[in-house]
């Protein structure tokens, strides 16, 4: 019986180890290794594939937070926004439900991920 269970601690802790080993792996994209934003124009560098993240800005009124996600109202219908890169990079701006923001960043399949969000005054006086 001692045997078993020893068995399946072991077993525990290979699929453990195996899965973080997995994940070390998988090299995260960096926005700033493939370009830069000039105001509201991003310009690449040519190092990445250009077709992989399309960057874009998105101006709103946040309409709802819930942790890393804020919900964008804009003309066109909301948005959800990812803003981990953004919290990773301490530069979010504040955050809440009601402010009018500009967020840059780029679309990864079918989500925006934002490295800079800024509220609509800052963006406009610089």
């Amino acid at each position: 019986m001692n045997t078993r269970i020893i068995a399946a601690i072991a077993a525990a802790l290979l699929g453990v180890a195996g899965s973080g080993i997995a994940r070390a792996q998988v090299i995260p994209y960096v926005d700033t290794a493939c370009g830069v934003w000039n105001g509201d124009v991003w310009t690449p560098n040519g190092h990445c594939d250009a077709s992989l993240h399309k960057h874009e800005r998105i101006e709103g009124t946040i309409t709802a937070v819930s942790g890393h996600l804020v919900t964008v109202a804009r003309t066109g219908g909301n948005v959800t926004i990812d803003d981990t890169p953004a919290l990773n990079n301490q530069l979010t701006g504040k955050v809440a439900v009601g402010r009018r923001i500009v967020a840059h960043g780029y679309w990864d399949a079918q989500t925006f991920y934002a490295t800079v969000i800024l509220t609509r005054d800052a963006a406009t006086t610089g």
